[in-house]
């Protein structure tokens, strides 16, 4: 049987546009090209080129699937509509933020504001990876009640959604008995510039409170402030391989962000046998559910006594719940099965 052609439209290739390309490969027959938006000097550049390639290929296919809402979906969203072909916007986090207080999400700017705005109007269904991405409310950052979702930023959104979670690959995220686990020791991911999103700031608070305990941070090298405790060590940027390592190395996993579209790393740790500390907001506790902690409220204090309630745990509880919960909730068979019927839906 002859796969269907779809054009997959994405700013960067991430590791979970990778997956999504690696699913919906086995049903489709994907157009796409390579273009990095995330530099701004390229944009009248990268809207030329993918005019040019959409011009050309739209007339070959049915769907339209892009990944983010921003510059790099607006033709498309445009174009879609024009052409009368169905538009599907994955969004994952940022695309549905305003978060001014930490200087997040694109929908705080006014340009890329209007471009993910009128990308929202024209698709045909927007197909978030968690429900909060859609509407949720923030009590963790502050005393005040903060909200947010695209929804919320954007009430003129009519578009109708599905909610489809992101999926991970149990069978190279994984527990090594081969590597010896250190069970005073706690790993958070980032990438550089997301340190205050991330949370890190109160990890670095803390960490002076444990001297015993020691504390990775993979994706940065180092975070220029000058009262960096010792027990905290920076990794750089990791290959998958070298972090599947660094999680089997690592007892906890702290995902403390202060707003979070889903948390893949968070369930790449799960998987690997890390023991979660998430901060309560977004999707994060329904990812950790009854398998971890979760940190009520942006306050160090509040986290010190939660990693001392971590370690004085009976973590033989923990033993396969991490690992476990993220397979039967997020497995690659549910949302290849779930986005290969949103695209084929009429």
């Amino acid at each position: 049987m002859k796969k269907k052609q779809i054009i997959f439209i994405y700013p960067y290739l991430y590791t979970f546009v990778k997956t999504d390309i690696d699913l919906l490969s086995n049903n489709f027959r994907i157009i796409s090209i390579k273009q990095n938006w995330t530099k701004k000097i390229l944009l009248p550049f990268n809207f030329f080129i993918q005019f040019i390639f959409l011009v050309f290929n739209i007339n070959r296919v049915d769907v339209i699937l892009i990944s983010f809402g921003g510059y790099s979906s607006f033709l498309p969203s445009l174009l879609g509509n024009l052409f009368g072909k169905k538009v599907a916007i994955i969004v994952h986090g940022t695309d549905c933020v305003s978060f001014p207080q930490i200087n997040y999400g694109n929908l705080r700017k006014p340009l890329l504001r209007y471009f993910t705005r009128k990308s929202y109007q024209w698709s045909t269904i927007i197909l978030p990876v968690s429900q909060s991405l859609v509407y949720t409310k923030n009590n963790y950052f502050s005393d005040k009640t903060l909200r947010f979702g695209y929804t919320h930023h954007l009430s003129d959104i009519k578009t109708p959604y599905k909610v489809i979670p992101n999926a991970l690959d149990g069978g190279f995220w994984k527990c090594d008995d081969s590597i010896n686990r250190n069970q005073n020791s706690f790993v958070t991911v980032l990438s550089k510039g997301k340190e205050l999103i991330k949370g890190v700031d109160l990890i670095v608070k803390i960490a002076k409170s444990f001297p015993n305990l020691k504390f990775y941070i993979a994706g940065v090298d180092d975070l220029n402030l000058a009262d960096v405790s010792k027990n905290i060590f920076f990794k750089g940027k990791l290959s998958p391989q070298e972090l599947k390592i660094l999680y089997n190395e690592s007892k906890f996993y702290f995902q403390l962000s202060n707003t979070e579209g889903f948390g893949v790393a968070l369930c790449e740790a799960m998987l690997c046998g890390c023991i979660p500390i998430v901060s309560d907001v977004n999707f994060l506790p329904s990812i950790v559910g009854n398998s971890g902690f979760i940190l009520k409220k942006r306050n160090s204090d509040m986290l010190i006594d939660l990693i001392n309630k971590a370690l004085s745990f009976n973590l033989n509880d923990f033993k396969e719940k991490p690992r476990n919960r993220i397979l039967e909730k997020f497995s690659m068979e549910n949302r290849q099965r779930l986005l290969t019927s949103a695209l084929l839906d009429s």
